[in-house]
């Protein structure tokens, strides 16, 4: 098996279209499997609110997706969650608060729960063709220390999961499916205790179950093919799930992709590892196109084929995209500004355009060379050469290096002058540069807007609008209250007083904008 997995949970549910474009482009690269993955995105009889305004599937349409699919010669496969990662289906507390274990984690052991996975299967039945079926079940960290733990007591988590897995491949069989799970909560649970052997008896995993190992971000071989080599103690079918980055916000990684996936494919090979898949999620908001890790997805394809050969893959890749391999990667620089932004910072486009003008909680990292290095990015990207196809996903990122160009330095510009005193540049920055920098985000939004409609469902965007829509307001509240120290209506803007820390800070949207509290978890 060769396939990919694209993520389909995290707001950017891909519409039909764009998925038969995926598809189109998969079956030339050579892969032969396809995963839609979906927590609470697809229809599920007898569940109305399993998925309720987030713009799940309907049977119809994985029906018209898995025909489609058939022609092009790849298997669409369920790809699911039977225990955790179901935060958003626990919204609704009617419906589903009594299976609730603890944050995303369903209730083991309640007849409820296995209704629901009942429901499931039925439906998936109904409108896949492939009898194959991944079931999850990974980072239930929490499982059993919730409502189980108040129901019950306390429980061992490997023997509670393990359980559970038994009945849930017992219904799954069923169906005829043959399942496979995230192997992370066994494998880590294996791992921690001195007898790896035991706990594999312990375990008694059914027969036909595959255990999927994921790792996306080493770049040595070795710390694959040990961890192979402690999941070949379970005596079962495993698979490797691989990484092609897109969710370190607007923009893709390709680099570090290639990079992982090239130290990924010679551990399978020398594990004798022969069913992998690239997985494409989208954490926090599914904010950037999956047609962006094209040349990470074709150099896996290469490389699981035994092609090394890098500039062979580059011209291969131009025969079937019509684009150069090169123009791709050259999206990775919106994160490569070097010193002081490390790779752990990830994603300095999506922090540098969300980060608050007067909280400024990343401002920390801003040396003054950003501004020119986005105008300068921006002359690169306006030359390249870009089809119709990628001709939005390209423009966006144009445009977001337009607005980087101003708005990367200007919360530190603000702080320099206000702490050194300096009102007159305060009044230019309010009157000038915050009306600017606003208008281009104004821009950004109607490119952005468009490519997000050509490639996903609407569902979704909601969460983009009132990102967007905050931002926006928060400039314009901002400069307001320059204005108004400017001309003396208020004696100070307390956050400009503050000093700014050199702390570590999560990167998703909500850690980004703002140290305050946004939401509770449910």
């Amino acid at each position: 098996m060769l396939g990919v997995m694209i993520d389909c949970s995290r707001n950017a549910v891909m519409n039909i279209k764009a998925v038969k474009q995926f598809v189109d482009v998969l079956a030339k690269m050579g892969y032969d499997t396809l995963m839609l993955y979906t927590e609470d995105t697809y229809e599920v009889q007898h569940q109305p609110f399993f998925g309720y305004m987030r713009g799940r599937y309907s049977q119809e349409e994985i029906r018209e997706i898995d025909a489609y699919c058939q022609l092009k010669g790849i298997e669409l496969i369920p790809c699911i969650q039977t225990l955790a990662h179901m935060n958003c289906m626990f919204q609704w507390w009617n419906a589903y608060e009594d299976i609730r274990d603890y944050d995303d984690i369903l209730l083991i052991d309640e007849e409820k729960t296995y209704q629901l996975i009942g429901d499931m299967f039925a439906s998936i039945s109904e409108c896949f063709t492939s009898k194959k079926l991944h079931i999850g079940m990974d980072e239930a960290f929490m499982v059993g220390l919730g409502k189980y733990l108040s129901k019950h007591g306390y429980e061992n988590r490997f023997d509670l999961i393990n359980r559970h897995l038994h009945r849930v491949f017992e219904m799954a069989d069923c169906y005829g499916f043959k399942p496979m799970i995230w192997s992370d909560m066994f494998y880590k649970l294996a791992s921690e205790n001195d007898d790896v052997e035991e706990i594999r008896k312990r375990s008694d995993l059914p027969d036909n179950i595959t255990l999927v190992h994921w790792d996306y971000y080493s770049k040595n071989s070795r710390d694959y093919i040990d961890k192979f080599e402690t999941h070949k103690l379970f005596d079962r079918e495993i698979m490797f799930a691989g990484g092609a980055w897109t969710w370190k916000g607007f923009v893709p990684d390709n680099q570090l992709s290639i990079d992982t996936t090239h130290a990924a494919m010679n551990a399978c090979k020398a594990s004798g590892i022969t069913n992998v898949i690239m997985t494409v999620w989208g954490d926090d908001g599914g904010e950037c196109s999956r047609f962006g890790v094209l040349p990470s997805l074709f150099y896996a394809a290469q490389v699981f084929k035994g092609n090394e050969d890098l500039e062979k893959i580059k011209k291969e890749f131009k025969e079937i995209v019509r684009m150069d391999f090169d123009s791709f990667m050259t999206l990775d620089k919106m994160n490569e500004l070097g010193s002081p932004y490390v790779e752990w910072d990830k994603s300095p486009s999506k922090y540098l355009f969300y980060n608050d003008l007067f909280t400024g909680i990343w401002d920390h990292k801003v040396s003054g060379f950003e501004n020119t290095y986005y105008q300068e990015l921006k002359q690169k990207l306006d030359v390249l050469e870009v089809t119709e196809e990628y001709q939005l996903f390209f423009d966006y990122v144009r445009s977001l290096c337009d607005v980087l160009s101003i708005k990367s330095e200007l919360g530190v510009r603000t702080r320099k002058a206000y702490q050194s005193g300096n009102r007159l540049e305060l009044q230019k920055l309010a009157k000038e540069d915050y009306c600017m920098v606003a208008q281009k985000i104004k821009n950004f939004y109607k490119i952005y807007q468009k490519w997000w409609m050509s490639e996903n469902k609407p569902q979704g965007f909601d969460i983009q609008d009132i990102r967007f829509g905050g931002l926006l307001q928060r400039i314009e509240s901002c400069g307001g209250r320059l204005l108004s120290y400017c001309n003396d209506e208020i004696e100070s803007i307390p956050e400009l007083d503050e000093t700014i820390l050199q702390g570590d800070h999560g990167v998703s949207w909500a850690r980004i904008v703002t140290p305050n509290v946004i939401s509770h978890i449910i």
